[in-house]
Order: structure tokens, then C-alpha cells, then sequence
């Protein structure tokens, strides 16, 4: 499955533009980088995966409908993943977005 064009689209309006601010298609998906890192994508597996404080990711699985990311067969503290559902509304979609755009500013910039 390639990801949600739409969901894309509406990613980047978010995300704007900016010269720190670059799109890479990974793992099939379109992932959005603030300064090199990674803050937010539209997976192919449908859905978001979102670049969270790796400190924050059990308060958030715990109070939000996300849950950790899944990579051969270990979760991954700091990687959330969100269902299409949970971010239809334009509203859920800027708060992740913005989550993950705020987590990866306060990283060192990748050359």
C-alpha cells in the first residue's frame, strides 16, 4: 500500500515551507524533515507516524489513540503511530503535526 496522498497534502499545509523543511519518501511512506530529522509522515501502512520526546511516549499511548511503532517486532519509544480515523479532523491532524514538528526543532540540525 503506497501512502494517502491527501493525507500528505494536508501534512505539508501544515508543515509549510522553509528552507529547514524537506520531504523523503522511507519505507514507502512520505516522511516531513525539520532540519534532517524527522517529525512526521504519511505511512504506507495508512495513518501517521509521528517523531515524539521518547520520555513522553508512554503518557501519550496512554492518553491519546496512539500507540508505539512496531519495527521487527520491537515497539519503539518515540515513534507513534496514529490511524487515519484518528486524525480526520483537521484539528487532530495540526495537534500530532505540530507535536512532531515541535520534536524535531528541538533536535541538533543533520548537516
Amino acid at each position: 500500500m503506497a501512502y494517502d496522498e491527501e493525507l500528505a497534502a494536508r501534512i505539508r499545509g501544515l508543515v509549510g515551507g522553509g528552507p529547514d523543511v524537506t520531504e523523503k519518501k522511507i519505507f514507502g511512506g512520505l516522511a516531513f524533515l525539520i532540519g534532517g530529522n524527522m517529525a512526521v509522515a504519511a505511512s504506507s501502512q495508512g495513518g501517521l507516524l509521528v517523531r515524539v520526546d521518547p520520555q513522553d511516549s508512554d503518557d501519550l499511548v496512554e492518553t491519546t489513540p496512539a500507540y508505539l511503532m512496531e519495527m521487527r517486532g520491537k515497539t519503539m519509544r518515540g515513534w507513534l503511530r496514529v490511524d487515519s480515523a484518528d486524525v480526520s479532523s483537521d484539528g487532530d491532524l495540526a495537534a500530532w503535526v505540530e507535536r512532531g514538528a515541535a520534536h524535531a526543532r528541538s533536535l541538533p540540525a543533520k548537516g
